[in-house]
């Protein structure tokens, strides 16, 4: 876990981790959830809507962003404002993500960090993007 400090931080760090995606993770996220959507449940539903399998839970992926700030950038000190995201591509279990984040802005008023997000598949493709701010409390 990183312990970056608010003055250790520059406009354009960067920070990024892998994440595999497998089953496990799906039946917790519905256990937690209880979103029993069939897009994310049910083979078949998913072939049928012309997807490649089951689809990972949206705010599945989205958790990592959680990660990103709470471990990486700028880890033990963060506390997340707000976010904002978008999904951009259907994720599937098996896929390997990886999760980066880039410092686009700070205000020293507030301590605050704005990040750029992105979480990209194992062939590049962008899944997810949005933006957060964080503060760092120290």
């Amino acid at each position: 876990m990183n312990e970056y400090r608010y003055s250790e931080i520059e406009i354009g760090h960067k920070e990024a981790f892998s994440a595999v995606i497998d089953k496990k993770k799906m039946e917790l996220f519905l256990a937690m959830t209880q979103d029993s959507n069939p897009l994310h449940n049910d083979q078949d539903f998913a072939l049928l809507g012309g997807y490649q399998g089951k689809v990972v839970y949206g705010f599945l992926v989205a958790s990592f962003y959680s990660t990103l700030a709470g471990v990486y950038l700028p880890g033990k000190w963060s506390l997340i404002y707000d976010v904002q995201v978008g999904m951009n591509a259907p994720v599937y279990i098996g896929d390997e993500l990886s999760v980066s984040g880039e410092v686009a802005d700070k205000d020293d008023a507030y301590k605050m960090l704005t990040l750029k997000l992105l979480i990209t598949n194992q062939r590049g493709k962008r899944v997810s993007k949005g933006k957060m701010r964080v503060v760092v409390r120290r």
